[in-house]
C-alpha cells in the first residue's frame, strides 16, 4: 500500500507542480489515500472532500447518493478526484462529471486500487492507480465491510464475500 501511494504521488506531482490543483477525496473510502497523497506531494495545493455513497451498508452498489458536495469553487482549477477503489467506475465517473460541470479546467481520477476487468467489459478506469487487482472483496486502506476495517494499514482479501 505504501509503495502504491508513492506511485500515485509520483504520477500526480507534475500536475501539482503546474499549480492550481485541488485534491478532492470521496469520503469515507478515500480518506487514507487522500492523507497519504497530501503527505507525499510537494508544492501548493488545496484539499477538499465530498461524500457520495452507492453502498449504504450493502455489499453491492446501488444508486448514487450525494451526501455532501464539495464546498470549494473548482472553476479553472485542475481537480484530482481521489478514491479508494475503482470497480466499474460509476462513482468516480459521476464525481468527475460533476467537477467538469462545476467548471474544473481538468479532472484527473486517482485510486489506490483499480479492478482488473476483461477487455471490453463495461465501466471506466481511473487515470492513475497505485495497484491493479483482480476480483475479491477487499478491506483496509479505506475499504470496508459495513463500515468496519477501513482503518487497517494494509489490504486484505476476505476469504468469502460477507
Amino acid at each position: 500500500v505504501e509503495s502504491a501511494w508513492d506511485r500515485l504521488a509520483a504520477g500526480l506531482q507534475p500536475q501539482v507542480t503546474a499549480g492550481d490543483v485541488v485534491l478532492l477525496g470521496i469520503l469515507l473510502g478515500a480518506l487514507p489515500t487522500l492523507a497519504a497523497l497530501a503527505a507525499r506531494l510537494r508544492g501548493d495545493f488545496l484539499i477538499e472532500t465530498c461524500r457520495v455513497s452507492r453502498y449504504r451498508g450493502a455489499l453491492t452498489g446501488g444508486d448514487l447518493e450525494w451526501q455532501c458536495r464539495p464546498g470549494r469553487d473548482l472553476r479553472g482549477r485542475t481537480v484530482v478526484v481521489v478514491d479508494d477503489i475503482c470497480d466499474a467506475g460509476t462513482t468516480l465517473a459521476a464525481v468527475a462529471r460533476w467537477c467538469r460541470e462545476a467548471g474544473a479546467r481538468a479532472v484527473i481520477t486517482a485510486v489506490l486500487v483499480q479492478r482488473a476487468r476483461p477487455a471490453g467489459a463495461p465501466g471506466v478506469a481511473a487515470d492513475l492507480a497505485g495497484l491493479t487487482l483482480g476480483p475479491g472483496y477487499l478491506v483496509g486502506a479505506g475499504m470496508d465491510v459495513d463500515g468496519r476495517f477501513r482503518h487497517l494499514p494494509d489490504l486484505y482479501q476476505l476469504a468469502a464475500t460477507p
